[in-house]
Order: structure tokens, then C-alpha cells, then sequence
């Protein structure tokens, strides 16, 4: 028995001439092999996954708390063409949080990342990516008058490293004007809100004075560049006898809609914008793309520049479909009854 107990923690020791190591130790070393592969092998493949993976880079001007209609139809868009984050695609974000003059420098962080694409939406963020590189492919979700601001070179042929979506916006402001007519007829005198710091709105409401003199109605320009300048902007409509208010496509508008449409119920401005996500938020009307649908699309070209396509080669995709929608809960507080033609012609009416 003593003989049996020696040999068994001896260790290593010699039995019948040949050298062992003993039961107990073989035990735990093949624990200790065990336990150490398992905390490193999952290391080694994420890592592994993570170098074959696609990087794409998403710059928002928004938060991640409060995300942009157009950031929304984005990770759709993901959902969409089977993307998922972590298993089949690397997503490096960055958001401004609504303070425009990070995104130069949140531009550079990800250009030094070295994705594959870049996604972004906002006049301020594309060029903000745009002066960031000029070979990392970028897309668009969204934007209005591209050409115009000097983006691409045109939408067919956009050249450079840069495509995306286009909003038709400037050219749907005539329409909207003549909706917001039709459903407010005592209308006479109508703000239109633009953004300064956007070369395209420079040419409103020049753009619409012809529609404008056909429905007898007389157009005020008024300014807003950011959240700080809405209680003035409303100031100067009311001193300027505005009747009614039309609100030109842009992120900054966007992105801070509840508190201009929470002024003009307070200022009982009917309001007209652009996408649907206005007249959710509380516009009297609503006319335009589908902001969130028009993002996702915009998916389709991340995923073709994924694959191999140059952004040059990709043209500039426009808005295709424009939506009409109704808040007759809007209509009620401001004591307005929509006249049946409009909302025979709307394709939502909120109730």
C-alpha cells in the first residue's frame, strides 16, 4: 500500500524503468490547457472575424439617443441586405449631438480608421467627410440640390469618391405651396423658413415667386440657422403679418422639428414641410419623399461599393415617389377644417 501511495506522488519518477508523470498532475495540467484555450480562443476568432469583416464608418450630426429619421432608415437598410453588426460587418459611428462644428474633427477619426465606405447625411457632415478624404468611397442617405452645392459633378456621372440620394426638394416647393393654398384658402401672406448657412436655399423664395403671384399670395424669407434663432425667426413672421409657414428640407429643421412646430401652434401658423416625419411631429401638411425610406435605399449602394463598385460609377439616385400627408389633429387645435380636395388627395391623414 505504501508502495502504491509513493509511486502516485512521485512525480516525475521512474515505474518498471520508464519515466511517468503522475495521475493527480496530468489532471490539473489538462484543466489548466483547458481553461487557458477557452479564454483565448474566443479572442482569436472575434479577432479573426473582425479582420475579414467590411468596416463601414456612419457619421450622424445627431445622437444616438434621439436619432435622425435618416439614421433610422439606415440601420433598416442593414437589417434589409442581412448586415448585422459584430457578425458580418464592422460599424464605426460618430455623432455630433447636434454640435455641427465636431464633424470636421469626428470626419478625421473615422478617415483614420480606414473603412471600406463612409456614410453620412447633412450638408454640414458630407462636407465634413468630403474635405476629410478624397479616396474612401462615400454615400449619401440623403440630401437635397447635390449639384447645386457642389457635391458631384452631376447625377449621372457624379466622379470623385462621393454618390447617394437626392431630394427633390427645391423643386417640390411650388407644389407645396400651392397644397398649403388649397387647404388654408384665407391664406395671403406666407414665412418661408430657410437656413442661411445652405447654399440651396439661397435661391427661396425667388425659386417660387412665379407660383406665388398665381395664387395671390405674398412670400416672406425668413432666417434660422439653429435653435438658438427660432424665437426671433417667429418674431419677425409676426411682425411681418405671416399667415402661414413653409419649411424648407434641411437637417438642422429636421433634427429640432418639434420645437419650430410647437412655436408655430403657438404663433397658429398652419404649417407645410417636407417629409412625412413633419406632419408626425405636428405640421398641418406634409409633402415630400420619404425621408426614412429614401436612407434605406441608400443601403443598396453602400452594399454594391462593398462588392467592388466605384462611387463614380453609381449615379446619384432621386426621390421617386412624394407622399401628401394630413394632421387633422393639427387642424382641429388651430381651428381650421380641411377642405375635402386635399384630403381626397392626401395618402395619410392623421386622425
Amino acid at each position: 500500500m505504501s508502495a502504491n501511495i509513493d509511486c502516485i506522488h512521485r512525480a516525475p519518477g521512474h515505474v518498471g524503468g520508464r519515466r511517468v508523470v503522475a495521475p493527480m498532475r496530468l489532471y490539473i495540467l489538462g484543466l489548466l490547457v483547458t481553461l487557458a484555450w477557452s479564454l483565448v480562443a474566443p479572442g482569436i476568432s472575434a479577432a479573426q472575424r473582425a479582420a475579414h469583416m467590411p468596416r463601414v464608418a456612419f457619421l450622424d450630426p445627431g445622437s444616438p439617443t434621439s436619432p435622425i429619421v435618416c439614421s433610422t432608415g439606415f440601420r433598416q437598410g442593414l437589417r434589409a441586405l442581412d448586415y448585422v453588426e459584430g457578425q458580418n460587418l464592422v460599424l464605426e459611428s460618430r455623432y455630433a449631438e447636434g454640435q455641427l462644428t465636431r464633424l470636421p474633427v469626428l470626419a478625421a477619426e473615422l478617415v483614420r480608421l480606414a473603412p471600406e465606405v463612409i456614410w453620412t447625411h447633412s450638408t454640414e457632415a458630407i462636407q465634413a467627410v468630403k474635405q476629410a478624404t478624397t479616396t474612401i468611397p462615400i454615400v449619401i442617405g440623403v440630401e437635397s440640390n447635390v449639384v447645386e452645392e457642389g457635391l458631384v459633378a452631376g447625377l449621372a456621372r457624379p466622379g470623385g469618391n462621393l454618390t447617394g440620394m437626392e431630394l427633390r426638394d427645391l423643386e417640390l416647393t411650388g407644389k407645396r405651396l400651392q397644397l398649403l393654398k388649397d387647404a388654408v384658402p384665407t391664406t395671403t401672406r406666407v414665412a418661408v423658413l430657410v437656413n442661411p448657412t445652405l447654399s440651396g436655399h439661397e435661391r427661396v423664395p425667388g425659386h417660387i415667386a412665379p407660383e406665388a403671384h398665381a395664387l395671390g399670395v405674398q412670400l416672406q424669407r425668413v432666417e434660422a440657422g439653429g435653435p438658438d434663432t427660432f424665437e426671433a425667426a417667429f418674431a419677425a413672421m409676426a411682425q411681418g403679418g405671416a399667415d402661414a409657414l413653409l419649411i424648407m428640407e434641411g437637417a438642422t429643421f429636421a433634427r429640432n422639428r418639434q420645437r419650430l412646430l410647437d412655436l408655430a401652434r403657438l404663433h397658429r401658423l398652419p404649417t407645410m414641410a417636407g417629409g412625412r416625419h413633419f406632419a408626425e411631429a405636428g405640421s398641418l401638411l406634409s409633402y415630400g419623399a420619404d425621408v426614412r425610406e429614401i436612407c434605406q435605399r441608400s443601403m443598396v449602394l453602400v452594399d454594391k461599393i462593398l462588392k467592388g463598385a466605384k462611387p463614380s460609377d453609381l449615379p446619384v439616385e432621386r426621390a421617386d415617389k412624394f407622399y401628401l400627408v394630413a394632421n387633422l389633429k393639427t387642424a382641429q387645435a388651430l381651428g381650421l377644417t380641411l377642405s375635402p380636395t386635399v384630403l381626397f388627395q392626401a395618402d395619410e391623414v392623421i386622425k
